[in-house]
């Protein structure tokens, strides 16, 4: 039965958000102009048109959430995107996976902003409620899903599968609805995939609110007021920002098999450009705040993270990237919209700047070398170029677009490598960054000239040094470029640390925002060069033979074969790979497979073992992501088992092959990293010939490599699964077949009924044995067994050691805490001025 009632309401509420949207811009508008008299009637009007707006975009939010929670597949959303194997933390991640459900929680994140904006700043509520709800307005077009002739505004969540697709089922049924849907892309299938994509989607929401005021500021001539309630909402903007940057590096680290935390793909690409421009745009503000210089580079800067921002959802959803990034989406015939959405605002914002250009105060004071401003200056401008050198080669798919839709050819093509193409420019950059961090603090606290600056860097050097020399010496440091990292990571945390001790002596921590903030920089600094240029691979393979012919040379060569309990010598563990487990509902630890048996029913299995104290043999238990398996890997050194890893994979046709996620054994000071890179398959194993063994009780002997030993047989009385009638014999041999430092027993049964044999053999997956028990020679005193065989289990690995990566992880902290207080700081520093009549 067909549920259209929240699909209705659904589509009811996005054309009740999109039109109150339209209403709340127009009703801003005229609490704006509106004379005194008026003015309380327009404000209770706009405030409450911007009150539906909210509500019905959180209802449009409930009925997309209540189609997937509840399976409702008759929904082509919730199909393409969700199952009924998913657990509900999993159901969250399907909700945004697609792009009509990431454009609901960005216009989700606007209107809590906005409700927040309007009750906390209301000398700029009209301006700046404006610039949102035109914002809004173009959002829910992005799902709308309405079809006016050739043209079409938005893709609606709520479209019901048989509209959207051309499937003969529905020609006969209409009314068909599919028993399950298709599933969460496998990658998605994280903890960090339902925190990091709110994160960074309240990121791009709040870039929205500096832009706002600025805009509020260039049509009500305030030129320079609207940076004192922008500037704390900019930091809030990077700060959340860079932390779903950094949690999607981490699920990157954590999840994909690339053995890094940042690949340079054209979708992280396109998210760190306008963070660098937003920090930028940080620095300038508070120069101006501090000396009335910079407020023409802010007004561009702000309004480039904000465009940067636009671009960066155009490149990912509009399809233009196509196989230059994994992460892009298709194109749902969005692009024209994203297009227009992106020029309209940037069109509004250079209009009213340039408008207002000539009006803008300007200090006519030249910046000295040894003055804050010219180191500010020196910073912002590295940080335009850092994200110029990211961005243009990011653009080349879209600007091949371009030329295409004008009718010409373009055959530029994005860097071959892009890893060392970015890293080749940005590492350096950053450490431009962090020498500018580390002597611009000395301007920023206090009055320098030539000489104070010389004796304020003599300690911070002279500790910069020592600290360094320890690092390379100690860490094995060679090569020219790595020591530079070190010095100037080292330099940054030095000097910042003695400007933090400086504050904290003499001020308060609400001032140190800058300092952690830059130490974090240079914390960051030298984890990346250590866990990325001093990676060591162990898996090395020593056997000569080539896993793939696919496979480069290298990646042959940075694998290890692994036999199901076959020690193999790794560097300096000794590691025995010990089968598949599974991950089962209220189990703290990973369950061995070979125990679990599908009952057929969706993640259910039937236990054919006791489990501690978990489960008994016959239990029912539910299985998380019955698709997954986990490869446990021991890991020995000196014959005492140090610890066991269990990275995950997944066979999955649909993308493309071979699914994969690490498993890290984390030290203080590295993390060794392992994936699986190939396994046997077990769904369609090639069978040898048939083996047939006459053996006596007591007697050894060798099925393929394994050493076996019979010890005799007995009688049965019943057998479990299987109705013994009166007069029936039943058999079982006792077969002990040894792999390594594991027994294995195999137990394969023989029944006589009326003069007709039936058999009940036993298989092993991970021996690759299948062994019946084909007949009895009593007078010989001996049994006859028939053995097939297949491919014995097996993983082929890769292990990488990644040193001090934790110093990297540590610095991000670090850094956010920074951002942290220096919000604090700021919004404290807004409300005393906002108390005071001075918004």
């Amino acid at each position: 039965m067909i549920n259209t009632f929240v699909g209705n309401l659904g589509h009811l509420m996005t054309i009740v958000a999109f039109v109150s949207a339209l209403v709340t811009a127009y009703a801003y508008i005229q609490y704006f102009r509106a004379n005194e008299i008026e003015k309380a009637s327009w404000r209770r009007f706009s405030r409450i048109s911007f009150y539906i707006h909210t509500g019905s975009t959180v209802l449009i939010a409930f009925s997309l959430f209540e189609i997937i929670y509840n399976h409702r597949y008759e929904y082509f959303y919730a199909y393409s995107h969700s199952s009924k194997a998913l657990p509900v933390h999993y159901m969250i991640s399907s909700f945004w996976e697609g792009q009509e459900g990431a454009f609901i929680l960005w216009a989700f994140w606007n209107v809590i902003l906005g409700v927040i904006l309007i009750h906390t700043n209301k000398f700029w509520e009209a301006p700046v409620m404006v610039v949102f709800a035109l914002v809004q307005a173009f959002l829910i077009s992005m799902i709308m899903g309405v079809v006016i002739g050739d043209l079409k505004i938005g893709s609606s969540p709520f479209m019901l599968l048989r509209d959207a697709t051309q499937a003969p089922i529905f020609q006969l049924n209409p009314d068909f609805v599919p028993e399950d849907g298709t599933g969460l892309n496998p990658l998605l299938q994280n903890i960090w995939m339902v925190i990091h994509p709110p994160t960074l989607f309240l990121g791009y929401a709040s870039t929205l609110i500096p832009f706002a005021f600025l805009i509020g500021g260039l049509v009500t001539k305030r030129y320079s007021e609207w940076i004192r309630p922008a500037l704390p909402w900019a930091i809030f903007s990077a700060m959340i920002l860079g932390m779903g940057i950094i949690m999607g590096a981490y699920w990157a680290y954590v999840t994909l098999n690339f053995g890094g935390y940042w690949n340079w793909d054209p979708v992280e690409n396109a998210v760190y450009v306008p963070w660098l421009i937003l920090v930028a745009s940080i620095h300038t503000m508070i120069t101006f705040k501090k000396s009335a210089t910079a407020l023409k580079t802010s007004i561009v800067l702000v309004i480039m993270s904000f465009i940067l921002v636009l671009y960066a959802t155009f490149l990912v959803r509009s399809g233009v990237l196509g196989d230059a990034s994994v992460h892009s989406f298709t194109d749902l015939g969005l692009s024209g919209q994203l297009l227009i959405y992106m020029l309209f605002f940037l069109a509004i914002a250079v209009v009213l700047a340039a408008r207002a250009w000539k009006h803008i105060p300007t200090s006519e004071k030249e910046a000295d070398v040894y003055s804050r401003e010219f180191w500010i200056f020196l910073g912002a401008i590295t940080l335009g170029l850092m994200a110029f050198q990211v961005i243009l080669p990011t653009s080349i798919p879209a600007w091949n677009a371009l030329v295409e839709s004008f009718g010409g050819i373009s055959n530029m093509a994005p860097p071959a490598d892009q890893v060392e193409f970015y890293t080749r420019f940005q590492l350096w950059f950053a450490v431009a960054i962090a020498l500018l961090t580390s002597v611009g603090q000395f301007f920023w606290w206090q009055k320098i000239d030539k000489k104070v600056l010389k004796e304020a860097l003599v300690t911070p050097y002279i500790v910069s040094v020592l600290i360094s020399a320890a690092i390379i010496v100690l860490a094995k440091v060679y090569d020219w470029k790595y020591i530079i990292i070190v010095l100037a990571g080292t330099f940054t945390i030095v000097a910042n640390a003695v400007i933090l001790a400086k504050i904290l002596k003499k001020s308060t921590f609400k001032l140190a925002g800058g300092s952690l903030a830059h130490i974090g920089l240079g914390m960051i600094l030298i984890g990346i060069m250590f866990s990325s240029g001093y990676s060591d691979v162990i898996s090395i393979n020593m056997s000569g033979l080539t896993y793939s012919n696919s496979w480069e040379d290298e990646m042959n060569k940075e694998h290890v074969l692994l036999w199901i309990n076959k020690p193999t010598q790794m560097k300096d563990y000794t590691v025995i790979y010990r089968g598949r487990q599974k991950k089962v509902v209220g189990v703290p630890e990973y369950v061995p497979a070979k125990i679990l048996e599908s009952t057929g029913n969706v993640n259910e299995a039937i236990a054919l073992e006791d489990y501690k104290e978990h489960f008994k043999k016959g239990d029912i238990v539910k299985i998380v992501l019955e698709e997954n398996d986990y490869f446990k890997i021991d890991y020995l050194q000196n014959e005492t088992l140090k610890f066991s890893l269990s990275p995950m994979s997944q066979f999955n046709e649909g993308m493309g092959g071979l699914i994969s996620s690490p498993d890290s054994k984390i030290y203080l000071n590295k993390d060794l990293y392992t994936y699986v890179a190939a396994m046997n398959d077990y769904e369609d194993p090639e069978w040898k010939e048939d083996e047939n063994y006459e053996v006596s009780p007591g007697e050894q002997f060798h099925i393929a490599d394994f050493v076996t030993y019979f010890d005799g047989a007995e009688v049965l009385k019943e057998i479990e699964g299987y109705q013994l009638q009166e007069g029936d014999v039943a058999v079982k041999a006792k077969l002990r077949v040894l792999d390594y430092d594991t027994e294995k027993l195999l137990e394969p049964t023989f029944i006589i009924r009326n003069n007709q044999v039936g058999k009940l053999p036993v298989i092993d997956t991970e021996l690759g044995l299948k062994v019946s028990l084909e007949n009895i020679l009593p007078e010989q005193n001996k049994f006859v067994f028939k053995v097939n065989q297949y491919q014995k289990d097996y993983v082929v690995m890769k292990a990488i050691v990644k040193p001090y990566i934790n110093v990297l992880w540590i610095g991000t902290i670090i850094m956010l805490i920074g951002f942290t207080v220096a919000i604090f700081r700021r919004f404290d520093e807004f409300q005393k001025m906002r108390d005071k009549g001075l918004e």
